[in-house]
């Protein structure tokens, strides 16, 4: 499967670089957004993104199917998937914070054997195939060696729609005290990138969609770490959690999960009303 993936890794990085060059020229005009939900934004830029990268597959591999977050869909029942987010961290985008990205997944008879994420901020392509590990700009990379959760920096994301529903602050909360700290970046496949490469030793978030995850959680897994799900079932495209690791911290993390899932020995949220007091 390696021979397989080979062959397509230097073509879709050639291809997040081009959409990245395109999402950097509207990130600098700071083009307006609009709203697909009641929070949810979509951009012109991730419109054209995705026409771009739709474009190009299509140019490349006409009998491929492929799947894009803005709608993009082919549906013929090739053994070839393509996982398209033309622009990871809209919000961010949006309001002009320079932190997103571009991620492209591969998919073989239900098996992910390549995948990109173009930071083009920092000019940074990670990529990894099926087999051959995880690159960075073309160096290889690995997850962490952190064993230890006290010194654990992990990072996590909350929804753009529904919070109220969403209890990942309850996790925030007790993992940010149990840990060296948590980062909420706003771009999923960037922070999984970060696994891989070793920036972060974890990372968890809830209802995250396959466009969100395909390509970094195989860099994640060709880095040397681990994904599961929060309870440390084997992790599924459709998964609605994910949990990754650098691995050595993987069964430490599921058993705090399940002990914030069960309520047990949580500590108490500070009273601000009592902080104010104290000061």
């Amino acid at each position: 499967m390696t021979a397989l993936s080979g062959q397509f890794v230097p073509a879709i990085a050639e291809i997040a670089r081009e959409a990245g060059a395109l999402l950097i020229g509207h990130f600098r005009r700071r083009i307006g957004f609009e709203y697909k939900g009641d929070v949810d934004l979509v951009t012109q830029a991730d419109r054209e993104s995705e026409k771009l990268i739709t474009q190009r597959i299509r140019a490349r591999w006409p009998k491929h199917d492929l799947v894009g977050e803005e709608g993009a869909r082919v549906e013929t029942g090739s053994a070839y998937r393509w996982y398209i987010d033309p622009l990871d961290g809209t919000t961010n985008f949006a309001h002009g914070l320079p932190v997103f990205c571009i991620s492209l997944a591969l998919e073989h008879k239900g098996e992910r054997i390549a995948g990109v994420i173009y930071d083009p901020t920092r000019d940074e392509t990670f990529s990894a195939e099926k087999g051959s590990g995880t690159h960075l700009n073309g160096e290889r990379v690995s997850v962490s060696k952190v064993a230890n959760l006290a010194e654990c920096l992990s990072g996590t994301g909350f929804p753009s729609h529904k919070r109220h529903q969403n209890p990942n602050i309850y996790f925030y909360h007790q993992i940010t005290l149990k840990t060296h700290g948590v980062r909420r970046a706003g771009a999923a496949a960037l922070d999984l990138a970060s696994v891989a490469s070793g920036r972060l030793d974890a990372f968890w978030e809830f209802n995250l969609n396959p466009w969100d995850t395909a390509a970094g959680v195989l860099l994640v897994e060709e880095a040397g770490g681990r994904v599961t799900d929060m309870h440390g079932a084997e992790w599924q495209l459709d998964s609605r959690e994910t949990l990754a690791t650098n691995g050595l911290l993987h069964e430490d993390f599921v058993s705090l999960m399940s002990d914030i899932f069960a309520g047990r020995g949580l500590e108490e949220l500070p009273s601000p009303v009592a902080s104010k007091e104290c000061e």
